[in-house]
């Protein structure tokens, strides 16, 4: 921010104000990373999805199971929506999960699932780009800032009707997997987390940024499904994002995704997180 002919006489008094955090976290309840772990060792694949370049897939997830997203020809970004596989006005909130974790998320940070619910939906148990952390620019890895690319933003800028950005890809696998119209499919389709999207904001203008990202084939994301979880994953057009993000020119490769069953005794104690306390009256009794 630039100094203007009306800034006050205290107006560095007034910028040099220390923040707050505003949500501390250290009241969240810790997942169990060693039970999960524990009980990951003795997993077994029970299915896998390929998603294309430029395009997205679907995917189901039981509560208590294990998915992983894995780059395997060439570095790619992919942006992931989740669901409630049993209610659909379940989804997840990257707004929140932002407020609560920060801008980039990796092991043992959560997603966290819409109003009113408000419950993990899954948890981070391994991240092979953990080492990145936050580099010279500002910038990190698995970002839960940018909203997806998508067709209204591409018109608006550029008058271009782009139909394999992330949020028609999304559009249209939903509409494939649960057998909807369109129309009725976009409404689901939400903000993202940028999986592999190395992303943050400049510090002179504030401006979201994305930069190559550091992946490479081999490096995963894997989660903890804490609810039965509807997926859908987007391979974006922009392929690593150096350069572009809605792109039929960018780089693109595949990404996999793969489903585990950990052994049922592992888990025999393990429940699912029961929806928010809150009484949702709102103030009036």
């Amino acid at each position: 921010m630039t100094d203007t002919p009306f800034a006050p006489d205290d107006a560095q008094a007034r910028r040099a104000v220390r923040p707050v955090i505003c949500y501390p976290n250290d009241s969240l309840p810790e997942p169990d990373l060693p039970l999960y772990r524990r009980a990951r060792q003795g997993a077994v694949k029970t299915a896998e999805q390929r998603v294309d370049p430029r395009e997205a897939a679907c995917f189901e997830v039981p509560a208590g199971h294990f998915f992983r997203i894995t780059s395997i020809e060439g570095p790619q970004v992919g942006d992931l929506n989740l669901w409630n596989r049993n209610n659909l006005s379940e989804r997840f909130y990257s707004g929140k999960t932002r407020a609560l974790h920060g801008t980039h998320v990796s092991t043992g940070e959560r997603l966290w699932s819409s109003f009113p619910y408000m419950r993990p939906m899954a948890t981070i148990v391994e991240d092979t780009l953990g080492w990145y952390g936050i580099d010279e620019f500002g910038g990190s890895v698995h970002d839960v800032i940018g909203t997806r690319c998508d067709p209204y933003t591409g018109n608006l800028l550029s008058g271009s009707q782009y139909h394999h950005c992330c949020h028609s890809n999304l559009t249209r696998a939903l509409a494939d997997h649960l057998r909807l119209p369109l129309a009725e499919a976009e409404p689901h389709v939400h903000d993202v987390l940028n999986v592999f999207m190395c992303t943050g904001f400049t510090r002179d203008t504030g401006q979201y940024f994305m930069k190559a990202s550091p992946v490479r084939p081999g490096d995963y994301l894997e989660f903890f499904a804490e609810i039965d979880l509807l997926g859908a994953l987007s391979a974006c057009p922009g392929g690593d994002c150096s350069a572009e993000h809605s792109s039929d020119t960018a780089a693109c490769y595949p990404m996999l995704v793969e489903v585990f069953a950990p052994p049922t005794d592992e888990l025999a104690n393990w429940r699912p997180p029961a929806v928010n306390g809150y009484d949702r009256s709102h103030g009036r009794g």
